[in-house]
């Protein structure tokens, strides 16, 4: 099928290209770049009238619970989830039931998703054994059936000598590990961080220095093996420190943050009648702590912005505080919740930034087949994500493909969203009356 997609402004993965451009798409892959006769033979042609085109979004971090889980959501849910809010590339983490930690269970995976109408789901792999932090997983064999990140995400891996191990094989991989960086002796027990909002609640506080230090360890491993790493959710001003320090010195280190972190604080906790819906993994931080992450953002020592996407059901989330399971589920207005952050923090960095970290910079963290995704150029997979800066939208979580029901910015107004998503040249996701 040739598609043509027309009077964009364009984002190519690293910057706005003067004037608006357009974009020819034959069989799923991108064949020019400029501007397009019209007079040529389409199957489709789509009038993006100024609307910026980038290269599709990609979430390094989201659960999708299956298998086993799959009352919470599932690979097409989650997929189709995933293309609404303009992802067409997900890595899904592997604490499933059971978890992904060996190579059938990857192939399942891609296999799954082969048959969902949506994002891209590409599967991660456990670095242990079960995620118990004690045996190391089959990484070579599930590296080959298709895992492009090793992680024991919802724990950290506890047994360093494993850590050092793992991150040695890594590197002979081409597969990155992504470490979950939490010291469990400091969080056991703990629901909110630790200052004003445990004080007032009365609940254990969890300490900033439990990220913190995990991540001084996985960057004393890094800078011993020479093993690439990843740190995921980093929430707090002490651990950007840290890394910040690590990237100067050399080291092959890289970080995400997710959208409930930039946008969100302890505050919400405490002036929102402690909802569970803002109880996450780890704990919604200060607001010296989110701006912390601003900055991160513009110095360059974010890499990514990654979902943490954790959808449970109403049972195990609408609960009291302190019982209720920890996770935010975010995947269909993620990207619009940012968006509109940015823009009511009076637009601290450029967009190009904002969208760097949704496309190219995650893309540079996945193995080398995926490297060619995160950029718009002739001869790539026609991989895009249409965002319309100007709708403004309610978030309806009763609209949601997810399955999950409970989010933070439910009934809230956002503007800046994805309209359009397309994976391999399909439109996976179009918004009604957008384009």
């Amino acid at each position: 099928m040739k598609m043509l997609l027309c009077n964009a402004v364009l984002f190519d993965g690293t910057r706005f290209l003067a004037g608006e451009k357009d974009v020819a798409v034959e069989d799923g892959v991108i064949t020019t770049v400029g501007k397009v006769s019209r007079t040529g033979e389409f199957d489709v042609i789509k009038d993006l009238k100024g609307k910026i085109l980038c290269p599709g979004f990609i979430d390094l971090h989201c659960h999708l619970r299956d298998p086993g889980q799959e009352w919470r959501e599932d690979l097409e849910s989650g997929a189709r989830a995933g293309a609404a809010g303009g992802f067409t590339t997900l890595v899904c983490m592997p604490n499933t039931d059971p978890p992904l930690d060996t190579p059938a269970l990857v192939r399942y995976v891609l296999e799954k998703n082969e048959k969902c109408h949506g994002s891209r789901v590409l599967p991660s792999g456990c670095v242990s054994k079960e995620r118990k932090g004690k045996t190391m997983a089959e990484m070579g064999k599930m590296a080959r059936a298709g895992a492009v990140i090793f992680t024991d995400d919802g724990s950290p891996i506890v047994d360093t000598g494993l850590f050092r191990l793992a991150l040695q094989y890594s590197t002979w991989l081409g597969v990155r590990i992504m470490e979950h960086p939490e010291e469990k002796s400091l969080t056991a027990g703990a629901q909110v961080n630790e200052g004003i909002c445990s004080t007032f609640m009365g609940l254990k506080g969890w300490p900033s220095s439990a990220e913190a230090s995990d991540i001084s360890r996985g960057c004393s491993l890094s800078r011993d093996t020479g093993a690439a790493l990843h740190f995921t959710h980093v929430s707090a001003e002490d651990s950007i420190s840290v890394l910040r320090e690590a990237k100067a010195a050399g080291l092959p280190v890289s970080c995400d943050v997710t959208p409930h972190h930039l946008c969100l604080t302890e505050e919400e906790i405490l002036t929102g009648g402690a909802d569970s819906v803002f109880k996450v993994n780890p704990p919604l931080r200060s607001n010296r702590d989110r701006d912390a992450l601003w900055e991160a953002l513009v110095d360059g020592t974010v890499d990514a912005i990654a979902t943490d996407h954790a959808p449970y059901h109403l049972d195990e989330k609408d609960l009291p505080f302190q019982e209720a399971a920890f996770g935010i589920a975010s995947l269909e207005c993620a990207v619009a919740a940012v968006l509109n952050e940015w823009a009511r923090r009076g637009k601290p960095c450029p967009l190009e930034r904002i969208l760097n970290l949704f496309t190219s910079g995650p893309a540079s963290i996945l193995p080398e087949k995926w490297k060619k995704l995160g950029k718009i150029e002739e001869g790539r997979p026609a991989d895009l994500t249409v965002i319309d800066l100007d709708q403004e939208r309610v978030v309806r979580v009763d609209e949601w493909e997810s399955k999950a029901r409970l989010t933070p910015w439910d009934g809230k107004h956002l503007q800046g969203w994805p309209v359009m998503t397309l994976v391999e040249g399909r439109i996976v996701h179009s918004f009604a009356g957008s384009i």
